[in-house]
């Protein structure tokens, strides 16, 4: 009996404060976060578009749609991954982000690939 062939994503990702680019005063607190997109399944993939809700601690949200990220669609074969690099800017010291990504496996089958939330924070603000 031939075996199914599942697509299955990872995605993690890990935020850094970027101060030379902040104005606390101001309330403009910038971040990079760097992803780490990996196929953890069976059957190829590829990204095609990203859905981001960035929090910031006074509850303000913004959503963030696109094609692709930081302008490609990579497509990941099962054991491959992709990093890319970017960045956001809150109002507020410390806020979170979450996501998913939309994807496609090589059959065809259009899917979600959970980014799970992790925090934006200035350093000194996490107790």
């Amino acid at each position: 009996m031939p075996e199914a062939k599942s697509p299955a994503i990872t995605v993690s990702a890990q935020a850094q404060y970027i101060e030379e680019q902040s104005d606390a005063e101001a309330g403009r607190f910038v971040f990079a976060y760097k992803v780490t997109i990996e196929n953890t399944g069976d059957t190829p993939a590829q990204l095609v578009s990203r859905h981001w809700v960035i929090t910031d601690a006074a509850g303000h949200v913004q959503e963030v749609r696109g094609i692709g990220v930081i302008g490609e669609q990579p497509r990941l074969a099962p054991g491959e991954a992709f990093e890319y690099t970017s960045g956001c800017a809150i109002a507020t010291a410390v806020g979170t982000m979450r996501g998913a990504y939309q994807m496609v496996a090589e059959d065809g089958t259009q899917f979600e690939a959970e980014i799970p939330e992790f925090v934006l924070a200035a350093p000194g603000m996490l107790h």
